[in-house]
């Protein structure tokens, strides 16, 4: 009977190592070559991926290589004139003064004419002049040329203009703002961050928000994170430029033998694999191989390279051995891109102490 009972022991303890289900793959099953079942005695394995660690001496290369979703360029900031450019559209305000007995301008000598908007091909009327194009001068300069022509009929003439900005010379924040709308450009060296104290920042309600500018038909974009700690990056704002702030799409995915199997947002514009596994909670304890999280990355066609200018294949998978400071070190700088799958693989150990447990259970049973 006793004989009996050990054999039926070792038949179940048998079956379940066998069949034992398991929360995730080992580092060998995940990282198995394409065609290992059906490759010929002889022929060499083929692997759609490139497998690289991440340590002090990939990290160089593994950060030279581009993300995986194309990054928007950003012009940086150029110092411009502090004097408003006069365009088309802007309200013009003239007062005329002269001195002279008898002025052409009325008793007192002055004469507040009524507002003008420059018109399309950059002109306003003036009295005793007739057309006049000023667009393309700052305001000083459009007087001075108003008074040059003037003195010729009022020789004492002197002119005041005040400008006041039309659409031309004003930004649009269309969206993503707590105050959007359209802002006046006071000249020609307002910084964009200037306008965002006017707007009130970004909306509260943004995750990581991402600034988006639109100039000449063509989409410019940066974090605000960065924009606000990179003063380089506080770039001139032109008439016409429309700003828009959204919120970062960008998620990354958590599988396997990981403390939380889940799609979670970028929290902040860089994101490192470290911290990404902080935020998910680490690696399972009970059953997890610390020595191999994998991070899972697909690079488009055209990032494709040497391996030095690139990743020699699209498909790239990186290890992370969290039991080694230098491993620690490294996944801590590996910053992650949109769409990368952190795994978390199996230890060997933990369907051994599963089945460990399962015999204690079943040798108690058979006591």
């Amino acid at each position: 009977m006793i004989a009996e009972r050990a054999f039926a022991l070792i038949a179940c303890m048998a079956l379940a190592s066998c069949g034992l289900p398991r929360g995730a793959g080992f580092q060998s099953e995940v990282l198995a070559a394409s065609n290992a079942n059906t490759a010929a005695p002889g022929e060499e394995a083929v692997y759609d991926f490139a497998v690289y660690e991440v340590n002090r001496k990939t990290l160089p290369q593994l950060q030279a290589w581009p993300r995986s979703r194309g990054a928007l360029p950003w012009p940086s900031s150029v110092e411009q004139p502090a004097s408003l450019m006069i365009s088309p559209g802007d309200q013009v305000q003239l007062t005329i003064w002269d001195a002279e007995e008898n002025s052409i301008f009325g008793p007192t000598g002055v004469t507040a004419l009524q507002p003008t908007e420059v018109t399309p091909d950059g002109r306003i009327f003036v009295p005793f002049i007739g057309e006049l194009k000023i667009s393309g001068m700052s305001p000083t300069t459009a007087r001075q040329r108003i008074e040059e022509e003037l003195v010729r009929t009022v020789p004492s003439a002197q002119v005041q203009l005040v400008v006041e900005p039309g659409r031309e010379n004003t930004v649009n924040l269309v969206s993503g703002f707590n105050a959007p709308g359209l802002y006046p450009l006071a000249n020609r060296n307002v910084k964009i961050l200037e306008v965002f104290s006017s707007a009130g920042g970004p909306a509260a309600d943004l995750n990581a928000p991402q600034v988006r500018l639109v100039r000449g038909g063509r989409t410019y974009g940066i974090p605000f994170e960065r924009l606000i700690k990179e003063p380089q990056l506080n770039t001139t704002l032109r008439g016409g430029d429309r700003l828009y702030v959204e919120g970062d799409d960008r998620n990354f995915i958590s599988l396997g033998a990981t403390g939380t199997q889940s799609i979670f947002e970028f929290p902040e514009a860089e994101f490192s694999a470290l911290e990404a596994l902080s935020l998910m909670g680490g690696v399972n304890g009970a059953t997890a191989n610390p020595e191999s999280v994998l991070v899972m990355r697909e690079y488009p066609a055209n990032a494709v390279g040497d391996g030095v200018s690139g990743p020699p294949k699209q498909r790239v998978v990186f290890t992370i051995d969290l039991t080694t400071a230098d491993g620690l070190f490294s996944a801590r700088r590996l910053m992650l891109a949109d769409g990368d799958l952190i795994y978390g693989t199996e230890s060997a150990l933990g369907p051994a102490l599963t089945i460990f447990n399962l015999g204690n259970s079943l040798a108690s049973t058979v006591n």
